[in-house]
């Protein structure tokens, strides 16, 4: 019954080509402004870990003096120097990690490269079993040349087919801001959705080309970016800003915790933790500790951009507008073969038959809207790569939002139909035929 039905739309296509061309064009401008916004949201909002998000945990604390002190708030989003090596050296997690972000001058020994900038990330040796980055060489640093704050570096493949044509070059020396590296491991390709592990820099766009010991960058006092928060004076501190010392958050850390219980366990490990702070004089604050999962933390520093949200409820709301469009142009189309319908019931065609074939051409409606939609889409998609938006390169349909496509061109077209498809099988036999 159905394939009838589906050549009957085909036909009433044919016969009244203009009012179908509009409310195709209808759904298929609606469908496209819907799923290019949808598209980019769905993909900044997905799980940049997605092995591993539920096990791995950002830890909070509150080491500020009471200077502003509001009962209630959040602590820092970021952690001293102090607070970090001590909870690397504790380990009381599966893995932990360390880290702040920066910018090394690279000076390359092959011909005819000029020196340049990279960005760096300065971590700890956990950094890359717990986040699972992929090596194409080597493998990262030990503990042990974290301690002896080694000279070694693991680098990008971007970097690596910069200087050493892509080839192996584990065990060769790079220079960097005047210093010399060996080079130990050499990643893959490595594209998280957003740099997750680090949101005090930018976001979206790729990750670092060079990864170095924390301890090494602050041996050589390479410099740092990001953010800093500080509460107390600095100037007397050794290492200024950045020293163990220093009343200053600018520490990102991370810990995976490989059950619920072990995720208990180390949030009462921060308050201990907190409370000897407090009773050693350090922290001055009650205390207050926090401890995220990576989409928590993904949540609570609400990592889509607004205009990203504002543009997806627009878009929503536009298509909203088309479907309203297209139940008119639909109401109009079926009543206008009251007729046909009257012939139909005559014939002995039940009211849910109708209602049936209605429903059936509004759907193939929205299956032709869905295929304009989607080369609407990924015109809007490119235009979204042109912006200079850091998360714009993200833009791209993969296999599920295809999908979607397609789901949401056909229920908008069958619930715009819902009211045409019941107008037209209330058509009563008996007045049309008499008006023939």
């Amino acid at each position: 019954m159905f394939t009838y039905y589906f050549d009957l739309a085909l036909r009433s296509f044919k016969r009244n080509k203009v009012l179908t061309a509009l409310m195709v064009l209808a759904i298929a401008l609606g469908i496209g402004a819907a799923m290019t916004t949808l598209t980019v949201y769905h993909v900044l909002s997905g799980d940049p870990l997605p092995n591993k998000s539920d096990v791995i945990f950002y830890p909070q604390m509150d080491p500020r003096n009471m200077n502003g002190y509001v009962a209630g708030e959040d602590p820092e989003g970021q952690m001293t120097r102090f607070d970090a090596e001590a909870l690397l050296r504790d380990a009381r997690g599966e893995y932990q990690a360390m880290m702040s972000g920066g910018a090394v001058a690279v000076e390359p020994q092959r011909a005819g490269l000029d020196p340049f900038y990279a960005d760096a990330r300065y971590t700890s040796a956990d950094f890359f079993p717990m986040f699972d980055l992929p090596f194409a060489y080597g493998k990262g640093w030990t503990t042990e040349e974290d301690t002896a704050r080694a000279r070694v570096a693991v680098i990008s493949k971007e970097l690596n087919d910069k200087l050493f044509v892509g080839g192996d070059s584990v065990g060769k020396t790079i220079r960097l801001d005047q210093t010399t590296f060996q080079v130990l491991g050499v990643l893959k390709e490595w594209e998280p959705t957003m740099r997750f592990y680090d949101l005090t820099n930018t976001r979206f766009g790729e990750v670092e080309q060079v990864f170095l010991p924390f301890s090494t960058s602050r041996d050589l006092e390479m410099g740092t970016s990001g953010n800093m928060n500080c509460w107390d004076d600095s100037n007397d501190v050794e290492g200024g800003e950045r020293g163990v010392n220093a009343p200053c958050t600018w520490i990102q850390y991370w810990v995976q915790l490989e059950s619920p219980e072990q995720a208990e366990s180390y949030e009462q490990y921060l308050r201990n933790y907190s409370d000897q702070q407090r009773a050693a004089g350090r922290f001055e604050r009650p205390t207050n500790v926090r401890l995220h999962n990576l989409m928590g933390w993904l949540d609570y520093n609400e990592v889509i951009p607004g205009d990203v949200r504002l543009q997806a409820w627009l878009a929503l709301g536009f298509l909203l507008v088309c479907l309203v469009n297209t139940v008119g142009l639909l109401l109009a189309k079926f009543l206008r073969r009251s007729t046909e319908i009257g012939v139909r019931r005559a014939l002995g065609a039940s009211r849910g038959a109708i209602f049936a074939q209605c429903l059936v051409e509004a759907g193939t409606v929205g299956l032709a809207g869905g295929i304009l939609g989607l080369g609407l889409a990924l015109l809007g998609l490119w235009a979204v790569r042109q912006q200079p938006a850091s998360y714009a390169e993200l833009a791209h349909l993969d296999l599920p939002m295809l999908f979607a496509t397609f789901v949401l061109a056909i229920v908008a077209s069958l619930l715009a139909g819902l009211l045409p498809a019941w107008r037209a099988c209330q058509v009563t036999p008996a007045i049309q035929l008499k008006s023939q």
